[in-house]
């Protein structure tokens, strides 16, 4: 009987081994792919979460808007009172620029009202004081500003002079009903009364 030649082990032993060696390495190629698989994975779960917070607080904000909205929509008497309250604050009379010759007189004189609130002016009374170079009172105008409209101006034309070197303005009285707003110059504010200008008290 012949003895098998120990080039065949070696052959079989190195075709096991080369075996041995590609199972090896295609198990690793295999790990690696659901690694990097699983990286993948992870990464989209990261940036799917990242989206779900951004659109939750935009969702939020938008939310906290909504609400910021109604409660101002319910706060109608707040806002007027605040501006009854503060009403120099928005409320303002000013002269365009006229002109003035050369020994005294005053020529295209505009009295301006700016309304910087939220509701119409109903009118405004205004006083045109013409005054000579030396400060005293030639004479005075007294002119109403109709329907001035919330957020923007309104001017009329006051008379010239053939005197007088200056125009100082002084206001007599305001009047809005949407905003439930009286003023006037002549009566003072009650000591003690948070919201003196009211029309009609609530």
């Amino acid at each position: 009987m012949k003895r098998k030649s120990p080039l065949i082990y070696t052959i079989l032993a190195l075709f096991v081994a080369v075996s041995l060696a590609l199972g090896y390495y295609r198990q690793q190629q295999r790990v690696r792919t659901i690694l990097r698989e699983n990286e993948r994975l992870l990464n989209e779960n990261r940036d799917l979460k990242q989206s779900l917070n951004l659109a939750s607080s935009t969702a939020q904000q938008i939310a906290d808007r909504k609400d910021q909205q109604q409660r101002m929509q319910g706060k109608f008497v707040e806002r007027r009172t605040y501006y009854r309250r503060n009403w120099q604050q928005f409320i303002a009379v000013n002269t365009s620029d006229y002109r003035t010759g050369f020994l005294g007189g005053i020529k295209d004189l505009q009295v301006i009202v700016r309304n910087q609130t939220e509701y119409q002016l109903d009118n405004v009374v205004v006083n045109v004081q013409y005054l000579r170079s030396n400060g005293d009172v030639f004479k005075s105008e007294q002119y109403t500003i109709n329907n001035v409209p919330p957020k923007e101006t309104r001017a009329v034309d006051a008379a010239g002079s053939r005197k007088g070197m200056k125009v100082v303005l002084k206001l007599v009285s305001i009047t809005s009903q949407a905003m439930n707003f009286c003023w006037a110059a002549n009566k003072p504010a009650p000591p003690g009364d948070p919201d003196p200008f009211q029309c009609v008290k609530d």
